[in-house]
């Protein structure tokens, strides 16, 4: 192989394994391999000076030092964005926006809010010529040098037919995993160790040399647009999968959705998942996420209108793992919890943080005797945010995650495709105990009296082993009595409340025998299709997917249970205590199904009906209902002032149906019956 050959190809290699690692989250080569291949490419191009490219990968090293920073103008400027601490204030936005567009409802965005430092990369016939900070927002510093030794940031974008002019907005970060390598090195260094990534972040941004910029691995993920030229992006979603096709590594599980409601469903998961990210976050931003919305409703002085942060109060402080300890859930989930030394955050003591399952417990690396970084974000749960690793003395005991159930000893089995790892035993001691509570929640059948107090007494006294046995309860009336801290009314009470339980609507019951997947929404779901637990029963898999809002994953685990050993036993012992297990479904009249299997959308406003009048047609007719346009819709129908629904139907040629057309399938479809 001739060196120019050589050097072209451990370019491209290098460059795929940059694409893999920063923006795919992939790698498949380890570090010391990318260091050889980038060392030999080092070598091969000081030895061939004539083979030299602006845009090679060992430019991202570091040149030499600048003597100072120049400012420079914004094209267009960095503004700030309006922050929202409450969901009423999101919901005031949404009205806000709506009524200034004129449209009943808007496509908006989440995404995190990285807590990062803004930076603006310019991208002139796809190389990079500039990057800056947002400085006032008006102008900022040059910090081109440091920008290109930004992992993950490429100095020519991978596209064939690259934009004029490109502006890419986004935030510059480390990840807490490189913040704790990085202290880790200034500790060996006999180094005061570093704050915390985003004031790390900022300074190395802000070093004249590239070289010691780029020893801070900072990263960087795109999320906003700034001037263009050449090119025209309709929605913010196809900007950020345009860009990340041309190399550029955006803000992850940004997603759009019909309307706020939506929207804060999704909002929601993204708080839950916050212990699965490894860098820090103190928001989630909501966009309009067409551009022809933006900028009609425009910006006020200061901010946009189309975009606010809904923001909560983060609160951080260091504390000790005094120990690590496995628990078993009602489903047979094994979860790692950390106990703490006792720490006050926000306000309240926190003295332990759940580490969710084995792949976050390895990806902190967590050990018992570690410091940690404990943060409270506004309402969530407290969670390790990082270990301090150059805090370490030699006294940490490093624990793996069991193989076997650590109250019953079974072999433990992990989800096919998932992260949770699962004790499969149902008469497991733990997964029994909190099958019982959950049972007597609230949420599932409500009995009073049965709380988790009662439940281990009944327990440890052998008085029950599983669900059914709290049918018996009323057979043990002298036991009960005896049991610590009861008397005759508390008993009287619990009994009392398990006998109310025999009549729950059936959906509680099955809320409540614990079906992996199965909560409130489906079980309500399970019940108006089938109506009784027989009926459900003797569902094959199938038949169960093809419920709406069921699907295959709910319908296996359904079909396991009613065809367990276990299940099929449970169930019956519960008949023979006579419990409700629900009514036969009414056989209403249908008219012949001209919109079987079809999915449609309603949208504008109809001059004969209402939206839910409209609906009703529909699924009295076969079809299906839905809030979003996609390439799964059959037909929309359009009524007056129809807005960004129309437009996607008609960018993915999905039929439109005026409100005449409509009424006139649905009329000759009664007169076929």
């Amino acid at each position: 192989m001739s060196i120019r050959k050589e050097i072209e190809e451990l370019r491209k290699k290098i460059e795929h394994h940059n694409r893999l690692y920063y923006i795919q989250a992939k790698p498949e080569i380890s570090d010391r391999e990318f260091d050889l291949d980038m060392k030999r490419l080092e070598q091969l191009e000081s030895e061939h000076p004539e083979f030299d490219s602006p845009d090679s990968p060992t430019k991202k090293v570091g040149g030499a030092p600048i003597e100072g920073f120049q400012t420079v103008a914004h094209r267009l400027p960095m503004l700030s964005i309006d922050n929202i601490f409450e969901v009423d204030g999101l919901k005031e936005f949404e009205t806000r926006i709506c009524k200034l567009l004129g449209e009943e409802q808007i496509e908006l965005t989440a995404e995190y809010k990285i807590d990062g430092v803004a930076v603006s990369l310019i991208y002139e016939q796809g190389v990079l010529t500039q990057g800056v900070t947002r400085g006032d927002g008006q102008q900022g510093d040059d910090i081109t040098h440091n920008v290109r030794t930004i992992g993950g940031i490429p100095l020519r974008l991978e596209t064939e037919n690259p934009p004029e002019l490109l502006e890419i907005r986004g935030e510059a970060f480390i990840s807490n995993s490189d913040f704790q390598v990085l202290n880790v090195e200034m500790q060996k260094q006999g180094k005061e160790p570093f704050a915390n990534p985003r004031n790390t972040t900022a300074g190395g941004l802000k070093l004249l040399d590239p070289k010691l910029s780029a020893k801070r691995k900072i990263r960087f993920f795109a999320h906003g647009i700034g001037a263009i030229e050449g090119v025209d992006y309709q929605t913010h979603v196809n900007y950020l999968d345009a860009i990340q096709n041309m190399g550029i590594p955006t803000t992850p599980n940004v997603e759009a959705f019909p309307n706020l409601e939506m929207t804060l469903l999704h909002v929601q998961a993204m708080m839950d998942d916050l212990h699965t990210l490894d860098f820090e976050v103190d928001g989630i931003v909501i966009k309009v996420n067409r551009f022809d919305q933006r900028e009609l409703l425009g910006n006020t002085s200061k901010s946009p209108r189309w975009v606010v942060a809904y923001k909560w109060e983060r609160y951080e402080s260091v504390t000790k793992v005094d120990s690590i300890v496995f628990q078993v859930g009602k489903t047979g989930t094994v979860t790692p919890v950390a106990n703490l030394e006792p720490v006050q955050i926000a306000g309240t003591s926190v003295s332990r943080a759940s580490l969710h399952n084995r792949d976050e417990m390895e990806r902190l690396g967590i050990q018992i005797g570690d410091w940690v970084v404990v943060e409270k974000a506004g309402k969530i749960i407290p969670h390790v945010v990082r270990v301090e690793e150059h805090r370490r003395d030699g006294n940490q005991q490093e624990l793996k995650f069991p193989q076997n159930c650590p109250e019953c000893d079974a072999t433990l089995v992990k989800d096919e495709g998932g992260v949770y790892i699962r004790c499969p035993n149902p008469t497991c001691p733990a997964s029994i105990r909190e099958t019982l509570r959950f049972y007597a929640s609230r949420q599932a059948m409500d009995i009073e009296g049965m709380g988790i107090k009662m439940i281990e007494q009944l327990l440890d006294q052998k008085l029950i082993s599983g669900l059914a046995d709290v049918y018996r309860l009323q057979d043990h009336y002298e036991q009960l009595v005896n049991l610590e801290r009861q008397g005759d009314k508390s008993i009287e009470n619990l009994l009392a409340g398990i006998e109310r339980s025999k009549t729950q609507p059936l959906w509680r019951l099955l809320t409540g025998l614990n079906i992996r997947h199965v909560g409130t929404s489906n079980a309500r779901i399970l019940e108006k299709q089938f109506g009784t637990m027989d009926e459900i029963a003797n569902q094959s898999v199938e038949d169960l997917a093809a419920v709406d809002e069921i699907g295959p994953v709910i319908a296996e685990s359904v079909f396991t249970f009613f065809h367990s050993d276990f299940g099929s036993e449970l169930i019956s012992e519960l008949k023979k205590s006579g419990l409700n297990m629900g009514s036969p479904v009414k056989q209403t009249k249908t008219t012949v199904g001209i919109f079987e299997g079809k999915t449609l959308v309603v949208t504008g406003t109809l001059s004969s009906l209402t939206r839910d009048e409209a609906k009703e047609l529909i699924q009295e007719h076969g079809g299906k209902a839905s809030g979003s346009v996609s390439a799964k819709t059959d037909y929309l129908l359009a009524g007056e002032k129809a807005g960004s629904k129309l437009t996607k139907a008609q960018e993915l040629n999905v039929p439109v149906l005026s409100e005449a057309e409509f009424l006139i399938m649905v009329n000759e479809n009664n007169r076929v019956e």
